[in-house]
């Protein structure tokens, strides 16, 4: 049995690199870019009412408090997958590899930090390099220990989540808008100092919130999920069934509610949809992460070229997650082409697609050509010196 001080037993090493876990940081950077698009417009009721409801409601089921949970557990996971990696190299040196997280959590905080300043006010790399820092600890924990860490930061988490949900939602605002980022007509220096002066609040209560889906993406990497999905086929079939299921009926009460086709809900009713939806969500994520975990079966048998393209977005998912602020940049704010004012939800979220193809064929692009992708090139070399 696994001690308090001894490391957790390592799923057998694979030839060559897994394809689940590639393929889905491909798709999570979707899921990604159809979380962020909408928030920087000025106002999402703008284009066809029906189109923008029904997306809206898309949004709901299988968006919004969906994507963060997905990149969590997908992060938590790839720490695993790290720390074994250092470990073969050093022989076994805990004390090196813990080092190593760390600093590569410092960085990320810092890349994060020069993200928010320079470019937009939406990041997640300095929130789960600051959670990595505080979480590789965990790494040499048994498991329970993950899964009682897991389920103590289930409750705050939530309730982080939920109640930046309920005001909006309580006062019959759309929650995009209220979470929107768009340009206010503020130079560009003082937008950066305002978003500076927020950001170390942000980096802690944003690192809460992703803490449980790391940790059972931790949990799930000692038993090698994604990187062995044939052997776990018949658990991941029941994962994705069960947890999508949840996700979806955990967040139909906050769709139907925003969608305006529950009028004049309780307050008790939306303190229950707004609780329900963040929490139903971290199963949806990891359903989510699943479902590919299962595609990848296939795909692996029968690879295409969107197989290769998409697996190739995942090895530089950093990279082209960056691309995604600078693409909404030029696409969006006044000194680029200005869309802020002229686009809605469903405009937005088309936007998100176009962002993901495009980011699809540049990953193909560096595939074709060697080239790794800069900022997984410069995290590497900040971390490993």
């Amino acid at each position: 049995m696994t001690t308090l001080n001894e490391a957790p037993a390592r799923p057998r090493a694979t030839a060559g690199r897994a394809l689940a876990p590639d393929l889905a940081r491909g798709a999570m950077l979707l899921a990604i870019a159809f979380a962020h698009a909408p928030l920087f417009l000025t106002d999402v009721h703008r284009g066809p009412a029906v189109l923008n409801a029904i997306t809206d409601v898309f949004h709901f089921l299988f968006v919004n408090n969906h994507a963060r949970p997905m990149f969590a557990f997908l992060f938590g996971y790839a720490l695993v997958q790290l720390l074994n990696r250092q470990l073969d190299r050093s022989g076994g040196d805990w004390v090196a590899a813990r080092k190593l997280l760390r600093r590569r959590g410092w960085w990320l905080v810092a890349i994060g930090l020069v993200h928010v300043a320079l470019l937009v006010p939406i990041d997640i790399l300095a929130i789960y390099g600051f959670a990595s820092v505080v979480l590789v600890g965990l790494l040499r924990r048994r498991d329970a220990a993950l899964l009682w860490t897991a389920g103590l930061t289930f409750v705050p988490a939530t309730a982080i989540v939920g109640v930046g949900m309920w005001f909006p939602m309580s006062q019959g605002i759309s929650t995009l808008t209220k979470g929107s980022v768009a340009a206010t007509g503020q130079d560009f220096w003082t937008m950066a100092a305002e978003r500076l002066t927020v950001w170390p609040f942000g980096l802690v209560v944003g690192g809460l919130a992703v803490v449980p889906g790391i940790v059972l993406g931790m949990w799930a990497a000692r038993r090698g999920y994604l990187e062995q999905p044939e052997r776990h086929r018949p658990f991941l079939v029941r994962a994705t069934v069960i947890t999508i299921a949840v996700s979806v009926a955990g967040s139909l009460p906050a769709a139907l509610i925003q969608a305006g086709v529950w009028a004049d809900p309780s307050s008790a009713a939306v303190w229950a949809a707004v609780l329900a939806q963040p929490l139903t969500g971290y199963a949806g994520g990891i359903g989510m992460a699943a479902l590919v975990a299962l595609v990848a079966i296939r795909a692996g048998r029968r690879r295409n070229r969107l197989t290769t393209m998409v697996e190739a977005l995942g090895q530089r998912s950093m990279s082209l997650y960056l691309f995604q602020s600078i693409a909404f940049l030029v696409i969006f704010y006044p000194y680029g082409l200005g869309l802020q004012d002229d686009l809605g939800l469903a405009g937005a979220t088309l936007v998100a697609i176009g962002t993901w193809v495009v980011s699809l064929l540049l990953a193909d692009l560096m595939r074709r050509v060697g080239y790794r992708g800069p900022a997984e090139i410069l995290l590497r070399r900040l971390a490993y010196r």
